[in-house]
């Protein structure tokens, strides 16, 4: 089924708009992946709020020219799923986890904040924690020290305590 002028421009303009708004693009081929297996991925990525896209190559170099994911232009040839996140990991956690499962789904490349990414960088993204663990990491070792220093004052005031009642 091939698009006429309009719907090439609408498709072009629909990713133009999502690259413009995400931090990172994760390529992988799709070859041999089952429909139910594609449907459990797209289910994935739309509750991580990633946009999961099968594209026309052409259509898909034409809009991230000009953008930071113009990088992997040149690998977009063949069978391909396009992966778009705002979260920084998202999109390259989503892609790493079902490839673990599927081995039809290869990982082919990805961008992260204009710098191309082969198929361990991807994976490298992938292993970061998410946004949300790393403030809970940073904000339990913000807290350590107070909490350490009120233990040792709360102790300090029983031990006085029962020094004066002696």
């Amino acid at each position: 089924m091939s698009l006429n002028r309009s719907e090439k421009e609408a498709v072009i303009s629909e990713v133009t708009t999502l690259a413009a708004q995400a931090q990172t693009l994760v390529i992988a081929e799709y070859r041999g992946i089952t429909v139910a297996d594609m449907t459990k991925l797209r289910n994935q990525a739309r509750s991580n709020g990633v946009s999961l896209s099968v594209l026309k190559n052409t259509l898909a170099r034409r809009a991230v020219t000009g953008s930071s994911f113009e990088v992997v232009a040149d690998q977009m040839t063949g069978p391909l799923i396009y992966s778009f996140s705002e979260d920084a990991v998202a999109a390259a956690k989503i892609v790493a986890e079902f490839a673990k499962t599927n081995d039809k789904l290869v990982i082919r490349a990805g961008v992260y904040s204009g710098k191309a990414l082969d198929v361990n960088g991807v994976k490298e993204l992938a292993n970061i924690p998410s946004k949300e663990v790393l403030l809970s990491q940073l904000l339990g070792l913000m807290q350590s020290p107070v909490s350490r220093t009120a233990r040792v004052l709360a102790a300090l005031a029983e031990k006085k305590g029962e020094a004066a009642a002696a």
